[in-house]
């Protein structure tokens, strides 16, 4: 899934809806682009995940809560063996970043 700059909340809410469906039939299919598409809204809220010093900051545990999903988004991409607790987890915790971004009124998503 490619993001589009300008992507508004609700469209990205959509495609959110969209992909939460498939995650209860096809969890290691669709965490790859949850991943994808919490990436561009990430970037477009302004959180800087490749700078390794924006990762201690105050924004650390949300960018450390999308890496580790990352990281196991990218394993099942390359098609690797990965534990479906693995996915489960990496799952929720897009779920809870999801709903942080979401909730948050201070960004402008």
């Amino acid at each position: 899934m490619q993001f589009e700059p300008g992507l508004d909340r609700h469209e990205w809410e959509s495609q959110w809806a969209q992909l939460e469906e498939d995650m209860h039939t096809s969890p290691e299919e669709t965490l790859p682009e949850l991943a994808d598409l919490l990436e561009g809204v990430l970037a477009e809220a302004g959180y800087d995940l490749a700078d390794p010093v924006a990762r201690e900051g105050e924004e650390r545990e949300v960018v450390a809560e999308f890496v580790a999903a990352r990281e196991i988004a990218d394993q099942v991409d390359r098609g690797d063996d990965v534990d479906p607790g693995d996915i489960a987890a990496a799952l929720n915790g897009l779920v809870a970043l999801h709903d942080f971004l979401s909730n948050t009124d201070a960004r402008d998503l």
